[in-house]
């Protein structure tokens, strides 16, 4: 079992619910739209729709589930071709929660040149607000907002404070995932 920093209390849920951003349902306007920092995608048919838009992101995390539900065959094919030219990094990360696993592979993603695909046994459904903390500014972060589309979150110093302050009102230790973000 890996080592859970925070877990989401059930109190804190109707927070997370606000696109973080724009939504956008077609893959070639969102990426007109993002900037030209490093792009993290969070969410397999998120990584998906990019993949058929010719994108490899940066950093592509994926679980396998979309809304808790097996994605599609044709999804899952899309994130395994980007694989293929893409380094692979596998970690544990159960649902409502950030790991200490999880965090040290986004840092490390996002560091690294590499493309690569952090593959999460768990949920992947926090990622979100860590890779904005770890992303430079000017990055962007998209995910998929559920029955909506794909919400373009951009890196700026507003959206790290804002993910600071939610992700340090969450049970558990914010600090120790701070620490490792370098992001005190």
């Amino acid at each position: 079992m890996s080592d859970v920093l925070v877990t989401l209390p059930a109190e804190m849920r109707g927070e997370l619910k606000e696109p973080m951003g724009p939504i956008f349902t077609d893959a070639e306007r969102l990426l007109a739209a993002a900037g030209d920092g490093p792009l993290v995608a969070v969410g397999d048919v998120v990584t998906y729709h990019l993949e058929r838009a010719g994108v490899v992101p940066d950093v592509a995390v994926v679980d396998g589930l979309t809304e808790r539900e097996e994605v599609e065959d044709d999804v899952a094919e899309g994130v395994a071709r980007l694989g293929q030219s893409a380094r692979e990094v596998r970690v544990e990360n159960p649902a409502a929660t950030v790991t200490r696993e999880m965090v040290v592979a986004l840092r490390e993603a996002i560091a690294d040149t590499v493309p690569t695909v952090i593959v999460v046994e768990g949920e992947e459904d926090l990622v979100t607000l860590p890779a904005i903390v770890a992303a430079p500014l000017g990055a962007s972060v998209v995910y998929g907002q559920p029955g909506e589309g794909m919400v373009l979150a951009e890196v700026t110093a507003d959206a790290k404070d804002r993910m600071h302050d939610l992700l340090g009102r969450m049970d558990g230790d914010a600090g120790a995932l701070f620490e490792i973000l370098d992001a005190t």
